[in-house]
């Protein structure tokens, strides 16, 4: 048995004016997913609980079987050992963006224009990164790069107690007065975030940006703070041998913290210029090359969600669905059966700019089986709820989707 998890981070959503009143998923063209269903299982299934914030590292942690109460400590530590970086028990890292702020003299009286300064480059970020490092880096904090505006900061024997940083996707557009950290403990962060704006307004890099029409990474932003947790393997949760597809540092990290084998897919950036055809290729060949599962983690229809890009959003899911689906549903069909899993992590509304912890829908199919009582004739938010099925401990759906 192959066991195929398509993972639309963010697909879900809630209808749309712009769509004639549909989702994205709803007025998109998806026929595989379409196909699926007619002969699936759908339903409903609670990712992330009330008292958790639906972020992709408790919803993913979640989808993977991993009960996010017992095993979540924090974002960036999953993000950290992606990228390399071996924490100590004493350490506490904080995911680093490079943001848009707007020009205002007082910095607390600017506002972010984007959470990832138009998804600057991987390049030009980690020189960006080595220059604030040059400032920053000493024998209690470092700076670690990443992918595009995703990054790293260990604080060598800091705390968590820190009081509310904000995700920067939250506050897209709005002024930070009241998002910016307050907490005495994190007067360091907050002096870092200042001065990063001094150093970066002008950087060469950043010039050459403006120049070619593009927002600059004119500052750092401090959130997602945690420590490492140790997480059981997959294989011994499972008795599958597992891989890992994904272009963000943290759902690599998730994977190797659970001994999955992680996929570095070239041209793979998280969003609509993302290498598709890249990931389905590279799923198909770690199926032959042995693994039972694999897992595509694809960051499009998410990125699109907090832009409020309403018709990018749409196109990514008919894009998944033709470019990464549907060739990796025809490769699997030489073996004698396989199942998919197709199903968002969370929603991440057009309208909100930002997750929810909604309940969303998910889809289950299984070459030998020809329909089920919970099929229907599309892959929706609306026939997911239809379904009656309802799945409300989240952590479990990886166990029902292998064992049903």
């Amino acid at each position: 048995m192959k066991y195929l998890v398509l993972l639309c981070d963010g697909c879900a959503d809630y209808p749309v004016e712009e769509l004639g009143g549909k989702t994205p998923l709803g007025a998109s063209y998806t026929p595989n997913m379409d196909r699926l269903a007619k002969m699936g299982t759908l339903g409903l299934v609670k990712t992330v609980a009330d008292d958790l914030k639906p972020g992709s590292d408790v919803a993913n942690l979640s989808v993977l079987g991993y009960d996010p109460h017992k095993y979540y400590s924090g974002r960036s530590p999953l993000e950290a050992g992606s990228i390399g970086i071996d924490m100590k028990d004493t350490d506490v890292s904080f995911r680093c963006n490079l943001v848009t702020l707007s020009d205002e003299p007082v910095y607390e009286d600017k506002t972010i224009l984007d959470y990832c300064s138009d998804d600057i480059s991987t390049e030009e970020a980690a020189e960006l990164i080595k220059f604030l490092a040059q400032h920053f880096d000493n024998d209690e904090f470092r700076l670690y790069s990443g992918v595009s505006y995703r990054h790293c900061l260990i604080w060598d024997h800091g705390t968590l107690d820190v009081g509310t940083l904000t995700p920067p996707h939250d506050i897209t557009g709005k002024p930070i007065k009241g998002h910016l950290p307050e907490h005495p403990n994190a007067k360091k962060l907050y002096d870092m975030m200042v001065r990063s704006y001094d150093l970066l307004k002008d950087h060469p890099v950043n010039k050459a940006r403006i120049a070619r029409g593009l927002r600059p990474a004119n500052s750092m932003w401090f959130w997602g703070e945690g420590v490492r947790k140790p997480l059981a393997a997959f294989a011994d949760k499972y008795g599958l041998k597992a891989s890992m597809i994904s272009a963000v540092d943290l759902l690599k990290g998730i994977g190797k913290f659970t001994g999955m084998n992680v996929v570095n897919v070239p041209g793979a950036t998280g969003y609509m210029d993302t290498n598709f055809d890249g990931k389905a290729q590279a799923a198909i060949k770690e199926f032959e090359n042995g693994s039972d599962l694999v897992y595509i983690h694809l960051e499009a229809p998410d990125e699109c969600g907090h832009r409020h890009e309403v018709e990018n959003k749409k196109r990514s899911l008919e894009i998944i669905d033709e470019k990464v689906l549907g060739p990796v549903l025809e490769a699997l069909e030489k073996y004698d059966d396989y199942k998919v899993l197709i199903m968002p992590d969370h929603p991440t509304p057009l309208a909100l700019r930002t997750h929810t912890n909604d309940p969303v829908p998910f889809l289950i199919y299984k070459k030998s089986v020809d329909k089920t009582e919970y099929s229907a004739d599309e892959y929706t938010e609306e026939t997911g709820k239809n379904s009656g099925l309802f799945i409300n401990d989240g952590y479990t759906i990886m166990e029902y989707f292998i064992n049903c």
